[in-house]
Parts: C-alpha cells; structure tokens; sequence
C-alpha cells in the first residue's frame, strides 16, 4: 500500500492514511476500563490470554520521574527480565525503575529496580532488598548471563547514567562489581546482550548507546506546542563491545573490533546471532532515526557494518526509520533468521526475509504486518508459538514518544493518557505471513497504556510460554498462556560443562519424521528486556523427535537421539555425536 501511495501522490496517501488508522484502531477496540493492579481485582481472561497479575503477587509501577518538563528519558524506559536468577528452576522477574531526580544531575535516586523471587505456589514476592538488586540508577534495560562461569547467572543494569554489573553469588544474592569489573559506561545506555564473539569461552557484552542528553533542550511540535525531543535533537553516540578478560574484569574494544568505525547512531534494540549463517555471533542493531548496523563477525576479533550489502540498513524504499525493538527469529520455517523491527508511528514495523547467500529483503508488504502499525509506535517485541501448532507468532508493545491524533481513549490518566496505545498480537501461517488477532488475546490488547518492555517465559511450567509487560506510569502487567493447544512442545536447554553455565549463542535443530524446526539459545528480547536461554518449540501433531542437533558457540556441531515430546530436556556440549 505504501508503494501504491507513492505512485498515485497525495490524494491516494491521504485516503490511506485514514483507512489505515481505522485498521490499527478497529483491531483492539475498547468496549469498557481495564482495571489496574491497584483495583485488587482477581484475575481476568480475555481470549487466550489471562492477566494474572494481581493473583501473582506481582505490584510494580515503572515510574519515570515526571516533573512537567517533558525530559527525554521519561518516555523510552522500562525494561524486564524473566529469567530465573536464584537457581531453584522458577522464574523470576527483575524490573527497571525511573527516578525521581531530575534527569541532569544523572545522579542516584530514591527509587530502586524491584526484583520479584517466585514461590513455589507460584506467586512472586518482592525480595529487592535482600537479592541486592536494587540498582537507583535511571533504569532503562537488563542483560542476563553468567560472566564469570560459575554457574551462576549475572545482571547487567542499563542507564541514563552508570551502567551497573551485579555478579550472583548465588541463591539470588547479587554484589555490585561495577568498579571491579573495570566498567564506567555512564551516558545513555539501552539495551545489552552477553554473547561471546571471539570463542575464548566468556561472555563479552555489547551496549547500545542513544544520545548525548542534556536536559537544558527544548523541543516543539509543528504547532510550536512542547513536546520529548527526537533522537536527532542530540548528539548521537557510539555502541560499546566490552571484551571479558576472564578475571571478571572487562575491557572497552570497540575501537579495536572496528565498532567505532562508523558514524555514531542512537542505537535501542540489539540481537547477537548468527545471521550470515558462518558459525561466529554477529550483532545487529536497531538504530533510531539512522540507518541500521549488521555487524558481521570477521572471526578474529572485529566487525564489519555490513548493513547495507544484506539489505537491512534501510526500508524498502531506502529510508532510515525509527529502530525500537527487534527480534531475530525464523519466522517462514525455512531455517534461518528474519528480522522484526518496531518503529514509530506512520513509519510500520518491519520484517526483514532472510534469503540466505543473497541476504536479507524488506517483506513488510507481504507479510501483513504493515498496514496494521502503521498509527501506532512499536518498541519491546517477541517471537513465541502461542498455540504450539510449530510457527512463531507476534507480539508488539506500544506506546507513542510524542502527542499525535487521534489521542486515545486510555486506561491511564492525564498527562500520560495522550501516548497510551493498544499492543498488537499476529497469528503466523506457517510461512511468514501473519494476521492481527488481537480478538485472541484482547487481555493483551485492549488495555490502552504507554508499554515498553515485552518478555515471555514459562512461568508454570506446563509447557506454553506466557508473557510480561511494563508500563510507563501503570502496573506491568503479566498474563498466563490459555490458548487451545494446536500440538505438542518440547524445551531445550544446552551447557557446556566446562564453562559451567548456559550455552548462549547454541543454534538448535529438531528434526521429526516430515520437518525440521530450528531455535537458537538467547536471553536477549525485543527492547530492553532479557528472557528465560531455553529454545522452545511447539510442534503440532509431532508425536516423536527422530535426533536434535547443536551447532555450538565454540563451533562444534553434535547430533543427540531423539526424544518424546512434551518435556524439557537438557543437552550437554560433549555428550553427543561429533558431526564434521
């Protein structure tokens, strides 16, 4: 439809425009309020999903420290994990905080990360203060692994400000290692990911890094009416690849490895997969307002922007867009990795089709996830089968940056209610296509709010992955998967015994009697938010699993036996059959 406009001029846009509104707004229609987790309501099922907020105990609001000078930062935090942190096989949920200092000052305030310990009944308590965690630095988002192999998985804390490494210590409880570790990134970091990119067998990190905020700008709208400045309002600043020395230090490579190379881009959402289909961990980065970075491994320490020769620099029409979040995932079966990226409004999401050798395509078009956000502003997003029935559906959290018509009838108040939004759900065909289904999971949808961070995880454990959200000034919000099951599932985990911890970066393969389905191992999610390293795989009517295959981040490639379905199995780098 957006080539269509263009062809046939303003006249076409404008009809368009108006019909694609209806089309983003129609989809998650609001017949009554969502009540809060204040309300102390007891849980609700809206479609196939339930919000189980309250009855889990979970109460947080992500406060941003509003103080009616439209700061910058205000409007983008919010980040989660879901990951189980304490080791007793729950999940448990870590949250960033705003603050209630004044942005300039990028000193500590008095609110603090909260981080909620699952029971075993399955509620979460709020245990903050005595895991240590309880950063109060202007939080944004939240990296997971274990940096040290210890067996242990370790935070890393995004800020407007200092960023924070907390090591586990064990059974949950955290120190802060900032300054032991060597590390004083302190300008405005987004999101993060623990991946190992020269196989020396420790996690290095990567960092994006936005803009060089000052508070005393001021921005307006074409009305000349105040309004959060755009990324281009600042100076933006360069990524940071942070190697790990082994001895829990970390050490600044990013001129080295070449990640300075380019001009700096306002980088948000970052992957760390194998996209070129090599072996070795790539980076790619969700920029906003500039052209898109694909860092491709050069295997002996550095990096390429290679962006523009695989086609994911720029849209379709060779413009840059606004870069939120993004997921790496395959979403057409055909055994490699696509791209979904969230942007602002009037821009739409989009999906980039990995072809393989020939690189990557803009397929936004074909795949139906266009016209539906093109009035809404995208950020956290994530990739799971809801229905188990083998294909990868679309969640999008969203959320405007700035005040747009037409405003929203909204489940939060003044001034908040002119950003809140509807989130979007997309059911897959199986082949990349997708079709908005917000009527399955209208508890998602129809809340109106300003969502951020988007995660998923299997909170009890009965083999569907369940979702997590954030909000700027209301609850997260957390829901249970309820959806008729399509099929069966099966989740891997894969270690290294030598190493001690998750293998992060593990491409699996299950192979069945008619396909083959492929996950890779990750706790990096959508925007700001860190997930559960399992590779989970809903398989239809798959009755038995013929072998698995694991190609490692070290390289090796090993075939394990079949399986049954429904369980989660553990694979062991070492204990499977060497394949050259």
């Amino acid at each position: 439809m957006l080539n269509q406009c263009n062809q046939h001029g303003p006249q076409y846009r404008q009809w368009a425009v108006v019909l694609l509104i209806g089309l983003a707004l129609g989809a998650c229609r609001r017949d009554e309020p969502i009540k809060t987790a204040d309300d102390s309501t007891p849980s609700r099922s809206a479609g196939w999903f339930t919000d189980i907020t309250n009855d889990a105990g979970l109460d947080f609001v992500y406060e941003s420290g509003p103080y009616g000078r439209l700061f910058m930062p205000e409007i983008m935090g919010a980040g989660v994990a879901l990951v189980d942190l304490d080791g007793d096989g729950n999940l448990d949920i870590y949250l960033t905080n705003g603050h209630n200092g004044l942005p300039e000052t990028v000193s500590e305030g008095d609110q603090t990360n909260r981080f909620f310990r699952q029971r075993p009944d399955g509620r979460w308590v709020d245990a903050t203060v005595e895991s240590g965690l309880g950063d109060r630095g202007y939080g944004m988002g939240i990296a997971v692994g274990d940096m040290d192999n210890d067996g242990d998985r370790d935070v890393y804390v995004t800020n407007l400000g200092l960023d924070r490494l907390y090591r586990n210590r064990g059974n949950g409880v955290f120190e802060d290692v900032t300054e032991a570790a060597g590390l004083s990134l302190s300008r405005w970091s987004c999101s993060a990911c623990f991946f190992d990119y020269d196989r020396d067998g420790f996690l290095d990190l990567f960092v994006t890094q936005y803009v060089a905020f000052h508070a005393e700008k001021k921005c307006t709208d074409r009305a000349s009416r105040p309004t959060y400045c755009g990324p281009l309002a600042f100076p933006a600043l360069h990524d940071v690849l942070l190697h790990n020395n082994g001895d829990g230090t970390f050490t600044d490579v990013s001129e080295p490895a070449g990640i300075r190379r380019v001009s700096p881009s306002a980088g948000l959402g970052v992957v760390c997969e194998d996209l070129n289909g090599d072996g070795w961990i790539d980076v790619y980065v969700a920029n906003d307002a500039y052209a898109n970075h694909l860092w491709i491994n050069q295997q002996d320490g550095t990096f390429l922007d290679d962006a523009l020769l695989f086609g994911t620099a720029y849209n379709l029409e060779g413009n840059t867009e606004a870069g939120m979040g993004v997921v790496a995932a395959d979403f057409d079966n055909d055994l490699d990795l696509d791209l979904f990226m969230t942007h602002l409004i009037r821009e739409s999401n989009t999906l980039y089709q990995n072809l393989g050798s020939d690189g990557f395509i803009d397929a936004t078009g074909e795949s139906g996830v266009g016209p539906s956000s093109l009035m809404l502003t995208g950020f956290g997003t994530v990739a799971l089968d809801v229905e188990l029935d083998g294909d990868l559906d679309l969640f999008v959290a969203n959320g405007r940056v700035r005040f747009d018509d037409p405003v929203l009838k909204a489940d939060i108040p003044p001034p908040w209610d002119i950003y809140a939004e509807p989130n979007l759900f997309y059911l897959n065909d199986g082949a990349g296509r997708f079709a908005l289904s917000e009527e399955l999971a209208e508890s998602f949808c129809r809340p109106v709010e300003i969502t951020r961070g988007l995660t998923a995880g299997d909170i009890d454990r009965d083999g569907d992955l369940d979702i997590l959200v954030t909000n700027i000034q209301s609850p997260a919000r957390l829901y249970r998967n309820d959806a008729p099951r399509q099929g069966h599932w099966l989740a891997v985990r894969a270690v290294d015994p030598s190493l001690r911890r998750d293998a992060l970066g593990a491409r699996i393969l299950v192979f069945t009697s008619d396909r083959t389905y492929m996950r890779t191992i990750t706790t990096v999610l959508g925007y700001l938010s860190a997930g559960e390293p399992v590779a989970h795989f809903g398989l239809g009517q798959v009755q038995q699993i013929e072998r698995i295959e694991v190609r490692w981040p070290d390289g090796v490639t090993e075939r394990f036996p079949g399986t049954e379905v429904d369980r989660e199995i553990e694979l062991v780098h070492g204990q499977g059959t060497l394949l050259p």
